[in-house]
C-alpha cells in the first residue's frame, strides 16, 4: 500500500446494469479500505472513478459525458475509468482531456491500489490497463455495507449467448460463476448486517454454473433456500429457456425466491429472435409463463423489449403486440435498436429508420401501461394483503415494492424504511398503488 499524507477524496459513478452497480460498490469499498473518504460524485475530489456501458451508443456518449463531468470539477483530479465501454473502446477514452487511467471489465479491485499509485506521482499520459478479457477469471470481489432495503450479488459474469445485436459479450467475455459458497457467505453477511432483500444479478444469470461442473442456478437457489437467516430473494435479468419443467419444479418449492421474474425477451416476433440469434422462441416463452403461473399463483413478470431491429416488419411488430398482451407482463423496459460495431446486426440490410422506431416504442409503452394498470386494477379489487420493503420516504408517504415488485405508497407517521409491513391496496395512480397499513 502506498503511504498518503492525507486523507484523499473519491467520488464515484456508475452507468449500466446491476452488475456494474455492484461492482462499484465493490471498488468504492475497496476505497474506504485504504482511508480514503467517498463523496458525492459532483462535488471536487481527488480521484474520480466512471464505471462504463456500451448497451447503446447513447451509452457511450454518456459515458464520455460524465468523463468530462470530473474533468470540469476539478481539472487535476486522477480520473479513472473501467467498465464495458473502456474494455471494448479504450481509444476513445485515451483522447478525453483529463483521463488518466484506463482499465476494463477484469481487475477492477486493483483500481484503489492503482490510484493511490497516480496521486504519489505527476499527471502524465493515460495509462491503459485493459487486459484481454478471454485471460480474466471471475475476479473475487464481495460487498460488506448492507443496506437495509435491498443488497445486491454478483455471481456470475460474462456471456455465451452471441446475440447478433450485442456488443456485451466482447466487454465481458465467457461465462464465469462465483462459488456457491462464496455466494453463501457474502449473502450471509449482508442478512446478518440487516439487508432485507438480497438480488442475485449477473450478465446471464440463467447460466449460472455452466463453468463449475455439477452446480446450476437452482443447485444454488436451493443451497441458500435451505441456508437459516437469508432473507427473501430475487433473481436478476433470465432468459425464458430456463424455465423448463424440472426448473419449475424445484423452484415453486423453494421458499425464499419472491413471486417475480425478470425474463429478458427482448421480442415477440419469432423471426426477430432467429435473427437475433437468441434460444428460445415465443412458444417456449409463453409455455413457461403458463407453467410457473400454474406452480406460484400470483407470480408477476416484466421484461425488456427491443424495437426496431433490422428487418423487423409492420407484421413482426404487431406480433410482438400481441405477444406482449397474451403475455400480460406487470411491467416492460422498451427500447430501439441501438447499431453496435463490431456486431453482426450493424451490418444487416434493412435498417429500421428512427421515425419507425419511436412509432413503435411509443406504441408498445402504451401497451405495457395498458396492461399494468388493469393488473394493478385487479389487486386492489382482490383486496389481498401485499408485503411491501419499504425504502424511501418523502413529506410523510413511505414508498417500497412488494414481492411480485409492484410499487406501493402509503402515509404512516412511523419510519417504515428498511421494513417488510402487510399493506391493504386502496386504489392505482399510473404505475402506483396507494394503500393502507394493516394493524
Amino acid at each position: 500500500m502506498v503511504a498518503i499524507d492525507k486523507p484523499y477524496t473519491v467520488g464515484l459513478y456508475t452507468l449500466g446494469c446491476k452488475v456494474s452497480q455492484y461492482e462499484t460498490e465493490a471498488i468504492a469499498e475497496e476505497f474506504e479500505r485504504r482511508g480514503f473518504l467517498r463523496r458525492p460524485f459532483d462535488e471536487p475530489c481527488d480521484v474520480y472513478v466512471i464505471n462504463t456501458c456500451t448497451v447503446t451508443a447513447e451509452s457511450d456518449r454518456k459515458s464520455r459525458q460524465v468523463i468530462r463531468r470530473a474533468y470540469h470539477k476539478n481539472p487535476s483530479a486522477r480520473i479513472m475509468v473501467c467498465g464495458c465501454y473502456a474494455q471494448t473502446t479504450p481509444g476513445d477514452l485515451e483522447k478525453i482531456p483529463g483521463v488518466s487511467y484506463i482499465s476494463g471489465t477484469g481487475r477492477k479491485m486493483e483500481i484503489a491500489r492503482r490510484a493511490e499509485e497516480l496521486l504519489a506521482t505527476a499527471k502524465s499520459a493515460p495509462i491503459c490497463a485493459v487486459t484481454r478479457v478471454e485471460d480474466e477469471p471471475f475476479e473475487p470481489m464481495a460487498i460488506a455495507h448492507a443496506p437495509r432495503t435491498r443488497a445486491y450479488v454478483k455471481i456470475e459474469d460474462g456471456c455465451e449467448c452471441r446475440c447478433t445485436y450485442c456488443a456485451i459479450p466482447g466487454a465481458r467475455g465467457l461465462v464465469r460463476s462465483k462459488a456457491p459458497q462464496d455466494v453463501l457467505r457474502e449473502v450471509s453477511a449482508l442478512a446478518a448486517g440487516g439487508s432485507r432483500e438480497i438480488v442475485l444479478t449477473g450478465i446471464e444469470t440463467a447460466s449460472y454454473g455452466v463453468d463449475l461442473g455439477n452446480t446450476r442456478l437452482i443447485d444454488l437457489l436451493e443451497l441458500l433456500d435451505r441456508t437459516p437467516g437469508i432473507p427473501r430473494l430475487r433473481l436478476g435479468s433470465l432468459t425464458p429457456e430456463l424455465i423448463r419443467p424440472d426448473f419449475v419444479r424445484r423452484f415453486a418449492a423453494l421458499r425464499l425466491p419472491t413471486p417475480h421474474m425478470h425474463l429478458s425477451m427482448q421480442s415477440g416476433c419469432d423471426a426477430v429472435l432467429r435473427g437475433m440469434r437468441r434460444r428460445y422462441n415465443t412458444t417456449m416463452a409463453l409455455e413457461g409463463l403458463r407453467a410457473l403461473r400454474e406452480a406460484i399463483p400470483g407470480i408477476q413478470f416484466t421484461t425488456d423489449m427491443m424495437v426496431g431491429f433490422p428487418g423487423e416488419s409492420d407484421e413482426n411488430f404487431e406480433e410482438t403486440m400481441a405477444f406482449c398482451r397474451e403475455a400480460a407482463f406487470l411491467d416492460m423496459h422498451v427500447f430501439a435498436y441501438s447499431r453496435r460495431p463490431g456486431t453482426p446486426a450493424a451490418a444487416f440490410q434493412n435498417q429500421v429508420p428512427e421515425t419507425i422506431k419511436h412509432e413503435r416504442s411509443a406504441r408498445l409503452i402504451a401497451l405495457k401501461n395498458e396492461i399494468r394498470e388493469r393488473i394493478l386494477s385487479c389487486m386492489v379489487e382482490e383486496g389481498k394483503p401485499l408485503s411491501v420493503l419499504f425504502e424511501t420516504e418523502e413529506d410523510g408517504i413511505y414508498h417500497g415494492h412488494t414481492d411480485t415488485y409492484v410499487e406501493v405508497s402509503v402515509p404512516a407517521a412511523q419510519d417504515l424504511r428498511g421494513e417488510i409491513y402487510a399493506v391493504r391496496p386502496l386504489a392505482v395512480q399510473g404505475s402506483i398503488i396507494h394503500g393502507e397499513m394493516i394493524k
